[in-house]
Formats: structure tokens, sequence, C-alpha cells
């Protein structure tokens, strides 16, 4: 199984007159979904399961890959490591599923599949990293296959 994690690119600031779930891409972060999304769609597995939170700002990084996408509540703003890993059905799977999340939980799932404890982990803005599930002499390992942020690709 592939998972790839992509984290919303920038957006624009919350506040008392914003509510988190609305904040938009700034102008920055449209260029860094399209640049993500350029590199993503010329690597992307045939029938990659795209599951999206459902703040505007994950919906508008994943627009700009111009596939299909599914709304998943388990993957939305103040979840934790354990909806993720249930959302993306890790490790069991047979495709390739990528996350259009948030932090802390997207560096907090990372931290737990490739050390084997939640920790926070940062994930830039826009970046994506890229985790396998292989067998090797009968164990399981997690192998990190990329870490790519949005601004390498600008």
């Amino acid at each position: 199984m592939d998972l790839i994690l992509w984290r919303h690119a920038e957006a624009e600031e919350g506040g008392a007159q914003l509510p988190d779930a609305k904040r938009r891409l700034t102008a920055r972060g449209d260029r860094q979904a399209q640049v993500m999304a350029k590199w993503l769609k010329a690597r992307l597995p045939k029938k990659t399961r795209i599951l999206v939170s459902p703040a505007t700002r994950t919906q508008q990084t994943a627009h700009a890959l111009a596939l299909p996408f599914e709304v998943e509540p388990r993957i939305g703003v103040g979840v934790d490591a354990a909806d993720l890993i249930a959302a993306a059905q890790w490790p069991e799977h047979s495709g390739a599923v990528l996350l259009v999340g948030h932090q802390p939980t997207l560096g907090r799932l990372v931290a737990l599949l490739l050390s084997g404890a939640e920790a926070d982990w940062s994930v830039k803005k826009g970046a994506v990293w890229w985790l396998s599930k292989r067998s090797r002499e009968g164990r399981d390992q997690t192998v990190l296959r990329a870490v790519i942020p949005a601004e390498m690709l600008d």
C-alpha cells in the first residue's frame, strides 16, 4: 500500500471573523497547490483513492489535481492519527491512498508510522510525504519514499 500525505497549501489567517473551516488558500497557497498537483499527477498510481478534509483550504488544495476526491470528516481539523489510519485503511488497503489534511495530525501520523510513536513532527504547508508498506523476511516495514516541500518544485 502507498499512503501519500499532502498538507493543505498556505491559507489565510483565521480569527473571530473567519471560522477555521472556511479559511481559503492565499495566492501563494494556490501556487503551492498547483506545482505539487503537477508533480503528483505525474506519479500517482492509477485508481489512487483521494480523501480530503471538509475544510475549504484542503478542498481547494485537492482541486488543483483535477481528479475526483471524497470529502472525509475523519481527516478533518482536530482528529487524531488513529482517525487517519482508519480513513486510509492503513495498511490493509490494496492500492494507493492520498490524504489531504492538516497539522499537527499529519506530522503525528508520520512519526507513528516511521518511529512507532506519535510525536509532533512538522509537515510544511503544501508538502507531500509518501510512504509505502512492504514485507521483508516476514516483517512489515514502513518505507519513506519521498518528502517534497512545495517550494522545491516552484
